[in-house]
């Protein structure tokens, strides 16, 4: 019953502290990338190799 009383805090607080650091790479704009790979392998003309 101890080692609950210990666990269940430090659980918590590792969980609280992921959902901070989402949301500050959230408010940073690290997920804004509006020319990223999802469209940049949509044109054909980015092709920099042979065919």
């Amino acid at each position: 019953m101890n080692l609950l009383l210990v666990l269940a805090p430090i659980s918590v607080a590792l969980g609280a502290f992921g959902l901070l650091a989402f949301r500050w790479t959230v408010k940073s704009g690290q997920y804004d990338d509006p020319l990223g790979d999802a469209s940049r392998i949509l044109d054909d003309h980015l092709r920099d190799g042979p065919e």
